[in-house]
């Protein structure tokens, strides 16, 4: 099964293609630095030259051609400003949706934020994200040919991960580590059960396979 990852460097998706790879799938993943590439391949994944900001939805939609699961794990950064907040967080996103679906790839999973929130006011950088982020989010709800989960994670730490969250609608804030998100999406992609729910994600008590299978019913 072939799986293509968006923001295929990021810290989040390194650690996804990595658990994924061991799975035996057939990981890519997208970036616009060639300079990117060994990261990738040391993590088991195919790089894939893209820049998503200037993309066309047909050409992602030809990247695409062919997976099984698109996971969007892109990201402006923490340092970047209000533009690309909204090329990025929104845009990117708003393109990757639409070129999964174009592209009849019917899983889909969405790295948010938790606040996400395209009502969500303020002024501020992070503000600004948190709306571009919800805004990104109601147009994946949309896609009436996707079978999205959207994964609203806690602040993010860098910490060797548990194993241990807790993953509901509504967990309240709290932080979790990178290596737990990973696990976590990696347990969605394979329980598509769980399609059509916002789910967010804190550091728990429940082992991430169990705390998966909770919201998906099983």
């Amino acid at each position: 099964m072939r799986i293509v990852i968006a923001g295929g460097h990021g810290r989040i998706a390194l650690r996804l293609e990595r658990l994924l790879a061991a799975r035996g799938y057939e990981v890519a993943g997208i970036v616009r630095d060639p300079a990117q590439g060994d990261a990738l391949r040391d993590a088991g994944a195919e790089p894939v030259l893209c820049d998503l900001e200037s993309a066309s939805v047909e050409h992602v939609a030809g990247i695409l051609q062919g997976a099984a699961v698109a996971v969007f794990a892109a990201g402006a950064g923490p340092g970047s400003g209000v533009d690309r907040k909204d090329t990025v967080d929104r845009g990117a996103a708003v393109l990757f949706a639409d070129a999964a679906e174009r592209a009849r790839v019917s899983r889909f999973l969405m790295v948010s934020s938790m606040g996400a929130d395209a009502r969500h006011e303020g002024d501020e950088v992070f503000d600004i994200y948190l709306r571009a982020k919800g805004e990104a989010d109601e147009h994946v709800r949309t896609r009436l040919g996707l079978e999205w989960t959207i994964l609203r994670p806690g602040s993010l730490m860098d910490d060797a991960g548990t194993g241990l969250v807790r993953l509901e609608a509504h967990t309240g804030r709290g932080s979790v580590p990178r290596d737990d998100v990973a696990a976590a999406l990696a347990e969605l992609i394979e329980t598509p059960a769980t399609a059509g729910l916002t789910l967010e994600l804190v550091s728990g008590s429940t082992p991430v396979a169990v705390a998966v299978k909770d919201v998906a019913g099983n």
